[in-house]
């Protein structure tokens, strides 16, 4: 296994959408513990499957893996990163040097349903406003970070993650 901590090409995974898919969370690129574990957000300290179980009203912490993603899925709910590809020593986005966009309008393109895009953290927000920002109809949302690297309390990160449930049950994603 390559090691993943050291500078070097990392690559985002996969995309997580189906048809289905009315919200996409975009993060910047996976760090090294997810690089190794092959999953989402799998830093131990990483709030976001806390804070989007939290927003979509669905437990995904104690899940297994592929039970949280399809969770994700069923509840219209799609992931990925803004960045396909960078160079990076460790896990902090200050860090992330000639980082390749990924196709998120191709993505996008392929997604019937999609009516959001909130990002995780402000360097997903940055470059994925850059893409997308001239999409109509397209809600774009800014999320505070689940990184364990962005100190805002959890309960202030909870309150502005609320707002994927919000938008998801107010009808006007479908």
């Amino acid at each position: 296994m390559p090691d993943v901590g050291a500078a070097g090409a990392k690559t985002a995974f996969a995309p997580v959408v189906d048809g289905q898919t009315r919200l996409l969370i975009l993060g910047s690129l996976p760090g090294d513990a997810s690089l190794r574990a092959g999953q989402y957000y799998a830093h131990p300290q990483n709030a976001f499957w806390r804070l989007v179980g939290e927003a979509i009203g669905v437990e995904l912490a104690a899940r297994p893996y592929e039970a949280r993603l399809d969770a994700l899925k069923a509840t219209g709910v799609g992931l990925w990163d803004v960045i396909a590809s960078a160079e990076r020593s460790g896990s902090l986005d200050a860090a992330i040097r000639r980082p390749e966009q990924a196709d998120l309008r191709g993505l996008i393109a392929g997604l019937p349903r999609l009516r959001a895009v909130a990002f995780n953290g402000k360097t997903a927000a940055r470059l994925g406003r850059r893409a997308l920002g001239d999409i109509p109809d397209l809600t774009l949302i800014d999320l505070p970070s689940s990184s364990p690297a962005f100190t805002l309390s959890p309960e202030r990160k909870a309150e502005s993650w609320a707002v994927i449930g919000a938008v998801l049950s107010q009808g006007h994603l479908d």
